[in-house]
């Protein structure tokens, strides 16, 4: 019976812990700090970003699935105030 409660106590664990990786960075700066969402796709498509999906994050993070100017998968965070990249997948 213990191993079972060890077992379930382990699995809670490791959901919360896969839940948090998940979830991607915060950012906190207010939103009329932010580049505008037409202009920061355009400068990324600027930059040779091909943008499939974009959207703003729970944690209020800008961030794009796409791929880079040399035809790869991208996935990546930016900071919606000053555009600079947070962290890729």
């Amino acid at each position: 019976m213990k191993s079972i409660a060890r077992l379930t106590a382990l699995s809670a664990l490791l959901v919360a812990v896969s839940g948090a990786a998940i979830a991607g960075p915060a950012c906190n700066a207010p939103k009329d700090k932010w580049v505008p969402e037409a202009q920061f796709k355009k400068d990324l498509e600027t930059q040779g970003y091909q943008i499939k999906t974009f959207k703003v994050t729970k944690g209020n993070c800008y961030e794009i699935y796409g791929h880079d100017k040399a035809g790869k998968k991208v996935e990546i965070y930016f900071d919606p105030a000053t555009a600079a990249p947070l962290e890729s997948k």
